[in-house]
């Protein structure tokens, strides 16, 4: 017979291995949702800004890069604020094409993603530091799902802006909810993340 501690270590891996898979999968999610929103966009509206507060897509695009490559570099050994990292200039227009955007879009997503697939379970409340601020591994990347979603959500809206009418909808469309549900309630239960339907469409 299992004792009780053996029983709660046991719990306890399921659910940290479980959180890393969630994490990974939410990520993932936003990543496709920002590209969604860009791959509705033409060259030049991908850098367009209404004014000196507010942020072109590319110029979040480069923030997000800067700040995935700076966290997740050696994350483990090294702070995540690099004394290379150049923040400010993260926030500066750049003479890019739109591959090169996308190619830092890319390898900032590929650095997180290695990450993630570095890590154990065991590792999860290891202390890591950001500018000095102690972490856990767990909480890193909770604040950065937080971070990271926010900055998406300007992407998708300034798209919609930009696009108009012209929008493709990237969640349950206007005046579609009854559909949209009565069609999910037809289907048996199951336990999948709501990721998996898009890239299957995406296939």
């Amino acid at each position: 017979m299992f004792q009780l501690p053996i029983l709660l270590n046991f719990e306890q891996t399921l659910l940290r291995m479980s959180y890393l898979k969630s994490a990974l999968r939410q990520f993932q999610y936003y990543k496709l949702l920002g590209e969604k929103a860009m791959l509705q966009l033409n060259d030049e509206q991908l850098f367009i800004s209404p004014n000196q507060e507010v942020n072109s897509i590319a110029i979040i695009v480069q923030h997000l890069w800067g700040n995935m490559l700076s966290r997740w570099t050696d994350f483990k050994t090294t702070d995540g604020e690099k004394p290379w990292r150049l923040r400010d200039a993260e926030f500066e227009s750049e003479n890019l094409t739109r591959a090169q955007l996308m190619k830092k879009w890319n390898d900032g997503w590929d650095c997180l993603f290695a990450a993630i697939e570095s890590t154990k379970e065991e590792e999860l409340n290891q202390l890591i530091y950001i500018r000095n601020e102690g972490h856990t591994i767990l909480e890193a990347f909770n604040r950065q799902i937080a971070h990271y979603s926010y900055h998406v959500g300007q992407i998708v809206f300034m798209a919609k802006l930009l696009v108009q009418n012209e929008w493709q909808s990237l969640s349950i469309p206007h005046n579609q909810s009854n559909e949209y549900n009565s069609e999910k309630f037809q289907q048996k239960k199951s336990i999948h993340h709501f990721i998996d339907e898009w890239l299957k469409k995406d296939q």
